[in-house]
């Protein structure tokens, strides 16, 4: 396939998890199964900067996700493990999840703060609004405030922890022993943030970070979601099951970028993709159809009827979805995933059965099947048709689909030129093509500047 060598190179995420993003993949024989396991992760981090994959991520909810009888939920908090994966690793960048809705702004910037530091300057930070009355239960509350009122919240958590992390100039230390003098007080101030959501006076203890701010990430595909990635976000993370959404949803967010005054080119839009690689088509499609064999229908109904907000019972295993279901605007969890959900289920009219089946492999994310050829000829048709300026690598298997996938497809995508064969920079910011922030506090001849 020819290819614009005008185009950039593109960016590849992987999205690590205990067994695998298959639903069953805890249950192959030699599946880990200890979700704290930090020589799983360990030994996972090595093998996707072996391939010089831009990022690893970690996802992470204030919760305990599903039913622990029946697989492997117990997880470790994020922004701690990456302190361990970034003492085995040298260049990869550290992206880790953190709610808005269930964290302080100042003890979660200065939590990344510290990442960044600690990889020197390798930490992204994934950003994302928490629903559901479990989570909120966690935290004295009844159940999640609205949709719209997470995002409001979050936009001013963000805008306080970039003010924080802006708190200390970049020349504020000087360490001058002979005089006496650690770090210049005119080049500390506060932030004296006062807004509907937050008092916060600042400043941060930890002084500026190698990165300036961490990578910015969003993962959420709703109206408030797109908005919120136009604005403040430099890489996103999607669910988009065919070509065509994929690239509406690429134009749209670059669209709306530009709408918010930024440069389309800031952002990073990366697709997840669940590749199940074989040395033929037919050992991959055969190692697609055991992961399937090993689902649990009745439990994978259970998670179905919870996140489209209906009864279980509701839910006929071998009949359609049926046509009564809540529309978008009345859920207040997920819409995106939600809505990707629903019409995948009309538009093939699957039974329940069968979109359980389709949504084991990755939770509505695009699974395939293939080759590592096949998997690289659809990464590159993707990019090379705007749907993508890069892809979340969601293995179904680990830790053998990721050492597939840097074994066998990214050498194939560097042969095309489409991927990086050695690291050029040091930070995550360098891997995306992305500056250093600013500091918006301090003025480039160093004189405090507004807050705004």
């Amino acid at each position: 396939m020819s290819r614009d060598p005008d185009r950039k190179p593109l960016h590849l995420n992987a999205f690590l998890m205990t067994a695998g993003h298959h639903e069953a993949a805890w249950r192959l024989p030699q599946s880990p199964t200890d979700g704290t396991d930090v020589e799983h992760y360990k030994n996972l981090a090595r093998i996707a900067e072996r391939g010089r994959l831009d990022s690893l991520f970690l996802a992470d909810g204030p919760v305990l996700h599903g039913d622990p009888g029946r697989r492997p939920s117990s997880i470790l908090e994020p922004t701690v493990l990456l302190t361990a994966l970034a003492g085995v690793t040298s260049r990869i960048g550290l992206i880790a999840t953190a709610s808005t809705s269930y964290n302080e702004p100042y003890n979660l910037a200065r939590r990344f703060a510290s990442v960044d530091h600690v990889s020197g300057g390798r930490a992204g930070w994934n950003i994302v609004t928490t629903a559901g009355a479990d989570a909120a239960r966690n935290f004295g509350l009844d159940d999640t405030p609205a949709h719209h009122e997470r995002y409001l919240r979050a936009a001013e958590f963000l805008e306080v922890a970039t003010k924080l992390w802006d708190s200390w100039a970049d020349d504020a230390v000087v360490a001058d022993k002979e005089r006496g003098v650690h770090a210049l007080a005119e080049r500390v101030r506060r932030i004296e943030h006062r807004g509907p959501h937050f008092r916060v006076d600042g400043p941060l203890n930890v002084r500026r970070s190698p990165q300036g701010y961490p990578l910015l990430v969003q993962a959420g595909s709703s109206e408030d979601g797109k908005d919120f990635a136009a604005r403040y976000a430099e890489a996103v993370f999607t669910a988009q099951q065919t070509l065509e959404e994929g690239v509406a949803f690429y134009k749209d967010v670059k669209q709306r970028t530009v709408a918010f005054g930024r440069d389309p080119d800031g952002i990073k839009i990366l697709p997840g993709i669940v590749p199940v690689i074989g040395d033929t088509e037919a050992d991959a499609l055969e190692l697609d159809a055991e992961l399937d064999r090993h689902i649990v229908p009745e439990y994978a109904r259970r998670q179905l009827a919870r996140l489209l907000g209906v009864p279980e019972e509701r839910l006929v295993l071998d009949k359609e979805l049926p046509d009564d279901i809540p529309t978008e605007d009345e859920i207040e969890g997920a819409k995106s995933r939600f809505t990707l959900i629903v019409e995948l289920g009309r538009r093939e009219r699957l039974t329940v059965r069968q979109l359980i089946g389709r949504l084991g492999g990755g939770r509505g994310h695009r699974t395939f099947a293939g080759t590592a050829e096949q998997v690289a000829d659809t990464i590159e048709h993707w990019y090379d048709s705007g749907a993508a300026d890069g892809f979340n690598i969601m293995p179904a298997l680990l830790p053998s689909g990721l050492a597939a996938f840097v074994d066998q497809v990214v050498p194939i995508l560097q042969e095309r030129g489409l991927f990086r064969t050695e690291y050029t920079g040091t930070t995550l910011r360098e891997h995306y093509g992305l500056p250093r922030p600013a500091n918006r506090l301090f003025d480039s001849v160093g004189s405090p500047a507004g807050t705004g």
